[in-house]
Formats: C-alpha cells, sequence, structure tokens
C-alpha cells in the first residue's frame, strides 16, 4: 500500500504519546495510592516487566520489532504490569535453547541492577525448553506474548461461553510445558521417594489436563450448537448480516454503539470485547439488518486462542457483508490491515464482501487542522490516505461524523436507494428534533 499524494495532506495530530511508550526506565507514570496517605497497601506489587524482541530482518509487510514492542508494551500495561525497560536483538536465527543466545542472556541479566525488572516478557512464542532455560538463567519469572494475551484474555472473560474457550487455550498452552514445572524433582537423581512421586505427579498432571480438555472441548461444542441455533433464528427473520472486523482497539464497539445506538461495552483498550454482540440497525418504516462484533484481531495471536475461539468467530460464517474497521490513527496500520486480512483468510472468509472503514479520524488533521466537518470526509474519499484498495468510508464513532453516512451506505448495500434516502430523512429530522 503506498500513501497517495495529493493538494491535500493528512497528518496524525500531536503527540498523543501513551505512556507505555518505550524505552520507559524512567518514563511510566507512578502508580497512585489509592488509600489516604500513609494507609497500607492490600493491593498486589505490581510487576516490573523487561521487554525482549527479536528482529530476523523479515517483516513481510508486518509491523517492524520496535512497532511490535511498543504494542508488547501496550499489552503488558493491559496485564497490569509497567514497562522498566526493552531490548531488541537483530538475529537471522533464533536460538535454540534460549531464543537470543547467551550472549544476549548475559546483557538481560546486567540490566536487571539498572531496571530492578521482576519478569521478561518476549514479544515471540518461545518452545518450553527455551523458556525453562531462560528462567534459569534470568533468575525471574519468563513469559512470551502467547502467555500474555491468554492473561489478558482471561482476565477479559465474563461470560460462561467466554470463560470456556480461554481456559481450553490456557490448557493446551500449559499441556507442554509441564516438564518444567517438575524439573526440580529430577535434579534429585533418584534420591529416596524423590523420582517415583516426580515422575507420578507430572503424569498424574498431564492425565487431570487431557480429561479437563476433553471436558472443554464438549461443553464448547455445545455452545457452537446453541450459536448454530441462534444464526438459524435470526436467517428465518430474513435479515441481512453485517459483522465488525479488525484489529483490537481499533473501535469497533464505539461504532456499533454509534450504529445502532446499543449500550454495549465501549473503551480504549484491547480486547474489550470476547463474546458475540448482535444488535438490529434500522427504525421505523425503514429496513433493517443485523450487525454484530466480536473478538478482535492482533498479530502473534496464540494459535490456541484462534482455535478455542472458533465458536465465536464462526458468526462471521454468516455474514453478507464484512465491515473492516480500521485505526485511522495506529502508526502500523498497514501492518495491522494485513494482520486482519490474513486472520480472515485464515478462517477462510476471503470470498465475504468486504467495506473498508477507516474510524477515529477525529484523531487526524487534515492540511493542518482537526478531521470534524462533513465536507472533510469527501476530501478524505478523494485523498485515500492510506491508499486503500476498493471503496473506503471515514467515520468518527466518539463524535459521530460519517456514522449516518456509513449507516446509508449499509442499507443502499441491502436494500437501495430508496430506502438509505429514508433512513436519511429520519436521521436529519431527528437532529432538527434535538436542535430545537
Amino acid at each position: 500500500m503506498s500513501n497517495h499524494q495529493g493538494a491535500l495532506s493528512i497528518a496524525r495530530t500531536p503527540d498523543k504519546t501513551p505512556d507505555w511508550v518505550l524505552p520507559a526506565p524512567n518514563g511510566d507514570v507512578p502508580v497512585r495510592d489509592p488509600g489516604r496517605r500513609g494507609a497500607h497497601r492490600t493491593a498486589p506489587q505490581q510487576e516490573r516487566a523487561y521487554l525482549v524482541g527479536v528482529d530476523q530482518g523479515t517483516h513481510d509487510g508486518g509491523m517492524t520489532a520496535e512497532e511490535s514492542l511498543l504494542e508488547l508494551g501496550q499489552l503488558v500495561r493491559t496485564a497490569g504490569g509497567r514497562v522498566v525497560g526493552s531490548s531488541a536483538q537483530h538475529r537471522r536465527h533464533v536460538d535454540p535453547a534460549t531464543y537470543v543466545g547467551s550472549g544476549k542472556v548475559e546483557e538481560i541479566v546486567a540490566e536487571r541492577k539498572e531496571s530492578d525488572y521482576s519478569l521478561v516478557v518476549f514479544d515471540d512464542a518461545l518452545s518450553p525448553t527455551q523458556q525453562f532455560n531462560l528462567e534459569k538463567a534470568l533468575g525471574v519469572k519468563v513469559l512470551d506474548r502467547s502467555a500474555l494475551i491468554l492473561d489478558i484474555f482471561a482476565s477479559r472473560a465474563r461470560t460462561r461461553e467466554a470463560s470456556l474457550q480461554v481456559e481450553l487455550a490456557q490448557h493446551e498452552y500449559l499441556m507442554p510445558r509441564l516438564r518444567g514445572q517438575w524439573e526440580h524433582l529430577d535434579r534429585l537423581d533418584g534420591a529416596i521417594g524423590s523420582r517415583g512421586p516426580g515422575e507420578t505427579q507430572l503424569e498424574t498432571d498431564r492425565r487431570l489436563i487431557g480429561a479437563r480438555i476433553v471436558r472443554l472441548k464438549k461443553q464448547i461444542k455445545q455452545v457452537q450448537q446453541q450459536r448454530a441455533l441462534q444464526r438459524n433464528r435470526r436467517q428465518r427473520q430474513g435479515l441481512p448480516v453485517v459483522a465488525l472486523v479488525g484489529y483490537t482497539n481499533a473501535g469497533k464497539s464505539s461504532l456499533m454503539r454509534a450504529l445502532s445506538g446499543a449500550d454495549v461495552l465501549a473503551v480504549d483498550a484491547v480486547f474489550a470485547t470476547l463474546d458475540p454482540v448482535t444488535r438490529r440497525v434500522g427504525s421505523g418504516e425503514a429496513e433493517a439488518f443485523l450487525l454484530t462484533d466480536t473478538v478482535g484481531f492482533m498479530q502473534k495471536l496464540p494459535t490456541q486462542l484462534l482455535s478455542a475461539f472458533r465458536a465465536t468467530l464462526e458468526e462471521l460464517q454468516t455474514a453478507d457483508l464484512l465491515l473492516h474497521v480500521i485505526d485511522g490513527t495506529s502508526h502500523a496500520v498497514e501492518a495491522q490491515q494485513r494482520t486482519v486480512e490474513a486472520t480472515l483468510a485464515e478462517l477462510g472468509l476471503t470470498d465475504t464482501p468486504t467495506l473498508s472503514v477507516v474510524n477515529k479520524i477525529d484523531g487526524l488533521e487534515l492540511d493542518g487542522r482537526t478531521v470534524e466537518r462533513e465536507e472533510d470526509l469527501a476530501a478524505l474519499v478523494a485523498l485515500n490516505p492510506l491508499g486503500i484498495d476498493g471503496e473506503v468510508l471515514y467515520t468518527s464513532a466518539t463524535t459521530g461524523l460519517g456514522v449516518d453516512a456509513l449507516r446509508r451506505r449499509l442499507l443502499y448495500e441491502f436494500f437501495g436507494a430508496t430506502s438509505a434516502a429514508a433512513m436519511g430523512a429520519s436521521a436529519m429530522a431527528a437532529e432538527e428534533a434535538r436542535g430545537a
């Protein structure tokens, strides 16, 4: 994708730099004591995380190592941690024993004196052996991106369906790592009462987790059947279905709230929505369609998570149109688009019609001023600053700019010009009534 140049220019508004931007040895906002001065704190101490990434020089249109570490920092903050430092290594092939090699491990050990980290987070998936070796060498807990994302999903799960799917992913992630949990017993080298119980406990854990995985899969299958029944009921209503897809925190839930008026959770946070939410869009005599929101995507998602959330993502299979919501303020917008497109391909949805919507345009500048007027929408369409192929619409779910135009475009997709015009007239009447 290449940016198109024209008479107009576009720039992101300065500088809303989040406090997790790296490097951050001294740049984090201190945690305020929720109680009065001198009050006893009962909350657990905040984890101090040191981030490690490897740049293998093969981005293939994805995020750079620096962008990926910035995103990892956001994930750490979401999980409740504090970023105290980061390091990126350039190497063509990862080390099979420690991922980064012994020299880099020594550097990370030395860094602890400066940053006093209590946790090291790697930006890629670690093998069980790599994780065990790193924890042994570093002397602190080591997580990879997969474990961090699973932890965030677990904290976000509010319904039985989400909890089942997250627990399944966690158990499938844990299973190959059980050996390291009992490594201390193996090192006793046959001491009396050690070897047998150690092996017995390991096998017991494997059996218990294996049995739990089987039960979870059965329960999730029941969830799939219930979801299928709900989809069949909706299909009998004859209403077309529009599904919101996009990178996490692109504003999908906010856009659903703006389009449908539904009271759905919409917060500035990654993976805020785990469960599918469906609402009817349309009012009065105008035609209507169903709008569905589901979990957002992200680069390097754990394979266990995508597999476990198949029941949720199946909601996308029956969509008549996918609405790809793009965060126009992201500094890695092209990489995020490619991640979404790759995930949709993995889910077998490349043949489903897709309409792109650039959201958060109130965070953009057009010719040196903030985008805030209706005429700015036409200018953005003409400029196509992100170089997106095909039709593109522009919205701000928070200010409402472009939302009515998007709603009319969706109605036109299924019902033609008459219904879209009726909805437009209804929206104008409502606006005049509010003004009066």
